[in-house]
């Protein structure tokens, strides 16, 4: 195999460490948590205390992974860049935007440094099952360290090089906003059940929907399990957070005038699910009662 550094030891960033160490790999290691990085020590990843040291350890040209949030890339690619010869391959697995990952390419290909923007879905599983990856950059360097992507992959073949520099980001953006719609569409079926007056064993449903149904998923396996873990999920908050991907599939949907009224309003109904008591619902209810003299609650009533 060849050697890889991983920048960025979280659940994914360590599940990707540990599946290529498992199929020989050496893989160093580096997050500015000492715990991620005591958990990649024990799944035999060599981990560093500095990315510059982590850099100082390649026998021949170095390949990086790196898997942090969006927010942080530049700044891991700016305390590593000093380390960076001519050659060596840097590789963003997380979900950054495209246009940040072109912006990013064409910076290190002026230090003579290949960049390849993945697309990484498979969440904590793909650490035993495998992740499915969608690559941009240059053919090329993506035909070098194939191996790479091949020993990641959901049955070895979940992996394609999709074409130039922010393809593979810019696919990963359309596959999440493709996942809210999903989500959405799931949440809003199994709440029309929960509130209809059949008492459905919501569990069940979500059971039998993965056996042989149209809508069978893994969205619906996971469905299932969520009724396995939080029972009727009252314990749950109703808040529904979002990492950016929804909003980057609507804001580009808006510049290429593509209608994408599903996953705008599943995004929509997250940015709802974080409000209490909201402005907009006080004044709706104002103005039923101009209108219409209909009832309005007040507080501590």
């Amino acid at each position: 195999m060849g050697e890889i550094g991983i920048i960025g030891l979280g659940r994914m960033g360590l599940g990707i460490g540990r599946r290529l160490k498992r199929k020989g790999w050496t893989v160093f290691g580096f997050d500015p948590s000492e715990t991620a990085r005591s958990k990649a020590e024990e799944g035999g990843i060599e981990v560093f205390d500095d990315p510059e040291f982590l850099c100082g350890s390649f026998s021949e040209e170095k390949v990086l992974w790196i898997m942090v949030p969006h927010e942080v890339v530049d700044g891991v690619i700016q305390d590593i860049k000093d380390s960076l010869v001519e050659g060596d391959i840097v590789i963003d697995g997380g979900n950054s935007f495209f246009k940040d990952s072109i912006r990013r390419f064409n910076e290190l290909s002026s230090r003579g440094v290949h960049f390849l923007d993945v697309g990484v879905s498979g969440g904590i599983w793909g650490e035993e099952e495998g992740y499915c990856l969608m690559i941009g950059g240059e053919e090329s360097v993506f035909k070098r360290i194939e191996t790479l992507f091949r020993d990641l992959a959901y049955g070895g073949d979940g992996y394609s090089f999709l074409g130039k520099p922010g393809a593979g980001h810019f696919v990963k953006m359309v596959h999440n906003g493709i996942e809210y719609g999903m989500m959405q569409a799931i949440a809003e079926g199994f709440e029309l059940m929960e509130e209809s007056d059949f008492d459905l064993n919501l569990e069940e449903v979500a059971r039998i929907y993965t056996r042989g149904s149209v809508i069978r998923s893994w969205l619906m396996d996971l469905t299932h399990r969520a009724f396995k873990d939080f029972g009727d999920l009252s314990s749950l908050e109703a808040v529904v957070q979002d990492s950016g991907e929804g909003r980057w599939t609507v804001q580009t949907a808006v510049e290429l005038g593509v209608p994408l009224w599903v996953i705008a309003d599943s995004l929509f109904t997250r940015f709802r699910s974080r409000q209490s008591n909201s402005f907009r619902d006080r004044l709706l209810s104002a103005l039923r009662y101009e209108f219409g003299r209909h009832e309005v609650r007040k507080k501590d009533e």
